[in-house]
């Protein structure tokens, strides 16, 4: 039980922590690449939206997943937790609540990595509008 354990605890808790820094670092890459970009230098407004959302799936799927990860380690403690007390017979309170404590921290995870990410994504998705707005206009101008 010790190893099913570590795995509720460092995998799904290694598994937010990847997803979080694979998040981020598009995040990041986004930014710069929100700050660079010449919309003038694109043909048409697809190609340029197409650039401009290049790769934000990652963070909308991990906002949108995290906490379904982090409450999939939440039942597995839990059910660990009642194994451990079916087992052992042990009807404790205490060995009780500490083992549902821990479960739920997986829960809180997921929530620490989602809510960031969403912040993420909607920053980031309101850049493209932004970016996608100036595009329109300098072509209202050029043609206007």
């Amino acid at each position: 039980m010790d190893g099913l354990k570590a795995v509720i605890d460092y995998g799904v808790i290694g598994l937010l922590l990847g997803l979080s820094v694979w998040a981020v670092a598009v995040a990041i890459e986004r930014f710069g690449y929100y700050r660079r970009v010449r919309v003038a230098e694109h043909g048409t407004r697809v190609e340029l939206e197409v650039a401009l959302t290049r790769r934000l799936v990652v963070i909308g799927t991990v906002a949108a997943n995290a906490p379904y990860i982090g409450l999939l380690g939440t039942v597995l403690g839990i059910m660990l937790t009642f194994q451990t007390m079916g087992v052992s017979g042990d009807m404790d309170v205490k060995s009780i609540m500490t083992g549902l404590a821990l479960a739920l921290k997986a829960t809180a995870a997921g929530l620490l990595v989602a809510i960031p990410c969403v912040a993420l994504n909607n920053v980031l998705r309101r850049r493209v509008r932004e970016r996608l707005a100036e595009f329109d206009a300098l072509r209202e101008k050029a043609g206007g």
